[in-house]
């Protein structure tokens, strides 16, 4: 029956093709492409292109804070150029995680840098940096003269790293890639004047210190300035570790404790953390018990004229949404038992009941409390929800620096499945354990 299908079917097709029909495969577009179709492929690629352009450069106004109100381009450049200090040179910025875009360098600096001939203990060289738009995420604002005048901060800051081809922490970059080498916390703390942090957080200057201190690199504490909890209960470190923003095409909520959708969570950070000018709602913020640095400072409602925000996130929106998870470094994981532990991930380890292929979260509202993880709840307790997000999955070899979960408690993916074989009483073998680790590595 099937091969008398088969025929009718290429017999049919050749009519119709003898005819003058084309005949599309389900894989084509059918029909031709209509003036609303290119329509529609001019505009994504503009979006496409605006929200690029958003994401690594955009600032939206913050330099008014990071150079006008902390003073950190004057830190920057030290007492030699007009500020304070000793100034900061390529070295010390890479050692706290800044990276540099290699195809933002003349040819002639790239040659220099590849034969030690320039001096990476020099501010100026930093200043060059700047001027040149070379270091990521970040933007330099000069003046008549030259001279460093103010400096502002864009998403590409903790959300782009580089692939180290020319030197390590320079190179062409990785956008969404979370960058676990940043310490957020040391670079603030070179600003001669932290008075406006510890005013919003109720506390004196070497308070503000010690928690910036505590965070360490790829981490960020973006609830501190709404509640104002600088530590857990035993004493550790409140902030998270930055997550990244590649493969959110189709994800719901895309923040550890479930915030809200992309465009809520850029519009949060762009008016609350990284102190752009826009127009900010969320009502849940006037919740004094709640959110009392928030309340007090009327979060729950910013207003800006003009709005440097809202204009944009619509494309940023579409860029992230297209920055697809990298896969596996080739040979980074052993085929054969990620194919094993596919099986397992599907069946009886019960992965899958959550991270549901393709985005490997859950569709719809993609969280879980607490008490079905198996973990605490203090860093679920700071958002409105209470609960955790169920984390999307692929690119998951690219979290090893830093580790697993919000907090990094799990030093490595065995870490994770042997909490869940425990949690859940999987009774996994230790074979069956480590083929899952491997498909999950394949991810």
């Amino acid at each position: 029956m099937k091969s008398t299908i088969s025929f009718a079917a290429l017999a049919a097709a050749a009519v119709l093709t003898a005819f003058g029909y084309a005949v599309a495969r389900p894989d084509e577009p059918r029909g031709p492409i209509t003036a609303v179709d290119r329509q529609i492929e001019e505009h994504s690629q503009q979006t496409l292109a605006d929200g690029r352009q958003t994401f690594r450069y955009d600032t939206f106004g913050d330099e008014d804070f990071w150079g006008g109100t902390l003073r950190l381009h004057d830190a920057i450049k030290g007492a030699r150029f007009g500020g304070v200090g000793n100034g900061v040179g390529p070295k010390t910025a890479i050692a706290v995680g800044l990276k540099v875009d290699v195809d933002a360098l003349p040819s002639s600096l790239q040659q220099a840098l590849r034969h030690g001939r320039v001096d990476l203990g020099d501010p100026a060289v930093t200043l060059d940096l700047l001027r040149l738009n070379a270091v990521v995420g970040v933007t330099g604002f000069f003046d008549a003269k030259r001279d460093l005048a103010s400096i502002g901060i864009q998403c590409a800051l903790c959300h782009s790293t580089v692939d180290d081809s020319l030197a390590p922490g320079v190179g062409h970059r990785l956008d969404g890639w979370a960058n676990r080498d940043l310490d957020v916390g040391a670079i603030v703390a070179l600003s001669p004047d932290l008075s406006a942090v510890a005013s919003l957080l109720g506390v004196d200057d070497p308070t503000v210190r010690k928690v910036l201190a505590s965070w360490g690199p790829g981490r960020f504490d973006a609830e501190l300035f709404l509640d104002g909890k600088a530590f857990a209960p035993d004493g550790k470190s409140a902030s998270s570790l930055i997550p990244p923003a590649f493969g959110l095409a189709g994800v719901n909520l895309h923040t550890w404790i479930g915030w809200g959708s992309v465009t809520h969570w850029n519009a949060f950070v762009a008016n609350l953390e990284m102190h752009g000018k826009g127009t900010f709602y969320d009502p849940r913020l006037a919740d004094a018990s709640h959110f009392p640095v928030a309340a007090r400072a009327g979060f729950a409602n910013v207003r800006n004229d003009p709005d440097l925000v809202s204009p944009k996130l619509p494309a940023l929106h579409f860029y992230q949404l297209a920055i697809p998870a990298p896969a596996p470094p080739a040979g980074s994981f052993d085929a054969a038992a990620a194919t094993r532990g596919q099986a397992l991930f599907d069946g009886k380890a019960q992965c899958a009941t959550c991270h549901v292929a393709p985005t490997f979260t859950e569709p719809g509202w993609n969280m879980h409390t607490p008490d079905e993880l198996g973990i605490d709840d203090f860093e679920a307790s700071r958002a409105p929800d209470q609960r955790y997000r169920t984390s999307p999955l692929r690119g998951l070899w690219t979290h090893e620096k830093g580790g697993f979960y919000h907090d990094g408690r799990f030093a490595t993916l065995r870490d994770v499945v042997d909490h869940y074989n425990a949690h859940f009483r999987l009774q996994l073998s230790d074979a069956e354990a480590r083929d899952l680790v491997e498909y999950l590595k394949s991810l």
